[in-house]
């Protein structure tokens, strides 16, 4: 991303405009936000001090509504009737008073007394209609007066009577039972108990439904004043302190029930019908929110609610109640500090106008300031661009803009010239090219006569020189004198011996007095005297690999010549920096391409030697391989004219020879050199051996068991040497079809099944000692009590090995392999295995054998070659196919393979035909051998174009000589073989 924004470039003026703008900006903006902060921080401590003012007002709007009820209590007490007095004693002394007291106190909801033998009076005014029917009054009431009178038994008869305004009285109404008793009534005994005022926590009037508490007092020495005192003027009292749209207030109790609210439908709930006081967290979020802070004591703090910010206070008041109640303020903070974002907008658009009116005048002055500077831009674009062509620009009036100017045409020369050199040396791929190339670019991009290039051979402890041109034309290094130094030898001058240390460069001059072993390089110059620079080579590690020496006749027109100038001095070292990449990355090519080659005939002489049957023959195809791709690239037959490989595909061809079979390493040995039909790990020829031991030893105990009972001698001994003579010759027989052969005949085969028929007896358990792979295979039959009677020779179920899933071959796998897999991974039958028709491989091992190609493919091309190198395994993979598409793993034809793929196919056979390391045959004379190829050729199994070269080029001949024994050399008639092959 950095590299990205480095390389987008503005105009200077650009620069200069936007940072005038951003100084406007950051200015505007710091200004701002102070003036934000400032007036956000003065609204949030008014916003404290307002909410404490808001607690001071409710806090006294509730002291005014219950002191002025208190006071009254008082008086009345004063004037309480005498318990002793009936009811319309009570109602004309009591009556006026309380009338009196209700009208001038609105939030009165009723005035009661309570006796302490039972007795109660209450007057309650009617204000609503809702408590006329709820009371079943008159029309014109507007009083109500309950009286209850308990006589000496304690029986209770209750007056209800009702009067209008003018206090006539309009109905009576009496009820001889009544239950209710004021002595059980929490007021009442409170108040007993304090000697005093009491008030009772806020609740639900059940009558009215309204919220409200209840204040009572003694009166006299016999009953109790109590009155009930409505709250709901307080919902509207918190309804006028909201100090924001959104602002919640709530009056609550300790326990979370809420007293007053400004939405006064949530105050009251009913639960069963019965109605009580709403819960504050069921209100809102945030007043759930508030419900939740711990503790009751008085606080300021913010709250996080639903993605919005709260500023809550909460603030304890000691009326209400014996707890007393808990007002709660929460102002979202948005809506506090609305005037705070107002200003801050005003600000953001004031500073905005004032950019808008700068904008234009900074970028006309920058565009003055930076006008001489565009031509140095174009300038500078075109050396990006690498483009050295364009002329230099004018003289500028701007003193540091011309500095500017002469310093970046002074740099487009030394990038051109470096660029120049650097693409010539990494063009050249020869080494000894290379070092040409390299000494010829220096001497002529440094202006110098001449140039001499020493190497340093590590191995050797030598500094040795590699090059040598004067005047322009390379010199010969033996003519000149010119010889090596030993790194630590006492004859080599001080000018290279620090450069060839890892020391600076050296600047020096001589002339012949001083040349010594370098005076023919003055002669050459035709110059008394020399001036020469002289600089290391070093690689990417910094160690150093030569010297690079420039030579400089001295004319005599100036005392230090341009080559050793500083800045000269300086371009040389550079350029050498570039030579000496260039020189240690083709010696690094070329280590790696010795490398890969070494590794590449370990691998095949590791194959090999992993069978020392196979011996050298994956170091002998390579050899027949290319020995006939030579005679094809020097051949003018019509088939092979196109046939010119290059450097890199000769590399292909040798790569992709050597690792022909490299899969073999995943081959198991013992298929490989498989040399009698029954052998595995060992040759169970042995076992088979013992078994007509068994039997021939069962002979004898015949014979001897019969003499015993009484049998003719000589007619039993006539019967065991038959049995013996007939046991050899079975196990001879057997023996004979072990060791394998070009075919078996049927009849042989018909006598194996004979033979396998015979049984003998077992006396030990099968199961035992056995490996657990082994023993799961015995499972898949059940074991049978012993002795037991076995065939002599058996295909056993326990003989047969389960391939796995991962070596199946998908009919559309990517490689296009279309090999027939056989269903089991081995068959050890051993009659199975002793009918091998021809040699001693089972279809089973043969397939192993030939999965060995496919396992070459599948190694190559997990290979990362480079791309010169991308046929290798299409080379190595194609040598068991055949040219009608008949053969493996690929069933390619001859025009889906390449040349060199069928030249791997003539070779391998070739070499596998006449080899002499295998043990299963032997190898084949010339004679032969030519002719079993004759006939593949004439069967389209090898290309007869290569067949025929292969003949007529002597390929077979010279590879006879070097790699056959003499006395598989024999006389070959080509003639005869280039006819039986059909090519005559």
């Amino acid at each position: 991303m950095l590299q990205k924004f480095a390389e987008r470039r503005f105009p200077l003026h650009v620069h200069i405009s936007v940072l005038f703008t951003l100084l406007l900006l950051l200015t505007g903006v710091v200004l701002g936000l102070f003036n934000y902060r400032q007036t956000s921080q003065i609204i949030l401590s008014s916003s404290d001090e307002l909410f404490g003012r808001i607690s001071g007002e409710v806090e006294t709007d509730l002291r005014h509504t219950y002191q002025p009820i208190h006071h009254l209590l008082n008086l009345l007490a004063l004037s309480g009737g005498d318990q002793r007095q009936d009811s319309f004693d009570r109602l004309d002394l009591l009556l006026h008073p309380l009338t009196r007291a209700l009208t001038d106190n609105p939030k009165l909801a009723a005035l009661y007394l309570g006796y302490d033998d039972g007795d109660f009076f209450m007057v309650r005014p009617l204000r609503s209609e809702r408590l006329k029917t709820a009371f079943n009054a008159p029309p014109g009431a507007a009083y109500q007066v309950w009286s209850i009178e308990r006589d000496n038994l304690s029986r209770a008869r209750s007056f209800t009577f009702f009067f209008d305004d003018a206090l006539n009285e309009i109905v009576r109404r009496q009820e001889l039972r009544e239950r209710y008793d004021p002595r059980g009534r929490p007021w009442y005994y409170r108040a007993l108990e304090q000697d005093g005022a009491i008030a009772t926590a806020p609740y639900v009037f059940f009558s009215s439904g309204a919220v409200g508490t209840t204040l009572a007092r003694p009166s006299g020495s016999d009953a109790v004043i109590g009155a009930d005192l409505t709250l709901d003027d307080l919902s509207a009292t918190l309804a006028d302190h909201r100090v924001t749209p959104s602002t919640e207030v709530v009056l609550y109790q300790p326990d979370g029930r809420a007293v007053a609210y400004p939405d006064t439908s949530k105050l009251v709930k009913r639960i069963n019908g019965a109605p009580e006081l709403g819960e504050v967290k069921e209100f809102s979020p945030p007043l759930a929110a508030l419900a939740g802070l711990a503790g009751q004591d008085d606080l300021r703090t913010s709250l996080q609610i639903d993605d919005r910010r709260w500023v809550v206070a909460r603030q304890r008041l000691e009326e209400g109640g014996p707890q007393g109640l808990q007002l709660g303020i929460l102002a979202p903070e948005d809506e506090l500090l609305d005037d705070a974002y107002r200003i801050r907008w005003q600000g953001a658009i004031l500073t905005l106008a004032i950019l808008l009116l700068c904008i234009p005048l900074g970028f006309l002055l920058s565009r003055i300031v930076v006008k001489p500077l565009q031509a140095l831009v174009t300038q500078a674009e075109a050396i990006r661009s690498f483009n050295f062509s364009l002329p230099a620009m004018g003289n500028s009036p701007v003193l540091e803009v011309d500095q500017l100017a002469v310093a970046m045409a002074r740099m487009k020369e030394t990038i051109s010239s470096f660029l120049d050199i650097a693409s010539s040396l990494s063009a050249e791929t020869r080494f000894d090219n290379l070092l040409r190339r390299v000494l010829d670019e220096t001497i002529d991009i440094g202006e110098a006569s001449g140039g001499l290039l020493y190497l340093i051979d590590t191995q050797k402890g030598r500094l040795e020189p590699h090059g040598l041109f004067l005047n322009d034309q390379e010199q010969d290094l033996e003519a000149h004198g010119i010889r090596g130094f030993g790194l630590e030898s006492p004859a080599l001058p001080h000018w290279l011996d620090l450069p060839a240390h890892g020391g600076p460069s050296q600047v020096c001059s001589f002339g012949y007095d001083q040349a010594g072993a370098y005076c023919d390089l003055l002669k050459t110059l035709q110059s008394p005297r020399v001036h020469l620079v002289s600089t290391g080579l070093h690689n990417r590690q910094g160690n150093t690999i030569g010297v690079l020496v420039l030579l400089h006749r001295d004319v005599g027109r100036e005392a230090r010549p341009a080559i050793l100038r500083p800045e000269r001095i300086a371009f040389v070292e550079a350029i050498s920096g570039v030579a000496a990449l260039c020189i240690e990355s083709q010696r690094l090519l070329e280590k790696q391409k010795q490398l890969l080659d070494a590794f590449i005939q370990l691998m095949a002489g590791a194959i090999d030697a992993k069978s020392p049957y196979t011996g050298g023959h994956c170091q002998r195809v390579p050899e027949i391989t290319l020995m006939l791709a030579r005679a094809a690239a020097a051949s003018e037959e019509p088939p092979f004219r196109g046939f010119k490989p290059t450097d890199e595909e000769w590399e292909a061809l040798h790569i992709a020879a050597w690792l022909h079979d490299c899969g073999k390493v995943t081959t198991p040995e013992y298929v490989v050199d498989k040399a009698t039909k029954l052998e595995t790990l060992y040759d169970r020829i042995h076992e088979v051996r013992t078994r007509f031991e068994v039997l021939k030893r069962d002979a004898w105990v015949d014979y001897w068991r019969a003499i015993a009972q009484g049998a003719d001698e000589g007619e039993q001994a006539r019967r065991r040497d038959q049995e013996l003579a007939a046991l050899d010759d079975d196990f001879a027989f057997i023996a004979r079809c072990n060791l394998g052969g070009e075919a078996m005949a049927e009849e042989d085969q018909e006598r194996l099944k004979r033979i396998s028929a015979r049984t003998w007896t077992r006396t030990l358990d099968n199961r035992l000692g056995v490996s657990w792979e082994e023993a799961q295979r015995l499972a898949r039959t059940p074991p049978q009590p012993l002795p037991v009677e076995e065939n002599l020779l058996a295909d056993r179920p326990d003989h047969l090995f389960e391939r796995p899933a991962s070596d199946l071959i998908a009919p559309d796998n990517p490689w296009g392999f279309k090999l027939r897999v056989p269903e089991y991974k081995f068959n050890r039958g051993e009659l199975y295995n002793l009918s091998v028709s021809r040699g001693t491989l089972t279809e089973e091992e043969r397939y192993v054998i030939n999965h060995h190609i496919v396992q070459t493919i599948l190694m190559l091309n997990h290979l990362p070659f480079p791309a010169h190198l991308a046929n290798v395994a299409e080379i190595a993979g194609g040598h068991h196919e055949k040219m009608d598409g008949t053969g493996y793993p690929k069933r390619l034809t001859r025009e889906q393979m390449s040349l060199p793929a069928r030249m791997m196919a003539i070779a391998d056979i070739f070499e596998a035909l006449t080899a002499v390391d295998r043990p299963y045959k032997k190898g084949k004379i010339l004679s032969e051998a030519l002719g079993i190829m004759s006939g593949m050729c004439r069967n389209a199994h090898i290309d007869p174009d290569l067949f025929g070269l292969f003949i007529r080029s002597g390929v077979y001949l010279d590879y006879a000589r070097r790699f056959m024994k003499p006395e598989q050399i024999d006389a070959v008639d080509e003639a005869a073989v280039l006819a039986k092959a059909g090519l005559a």
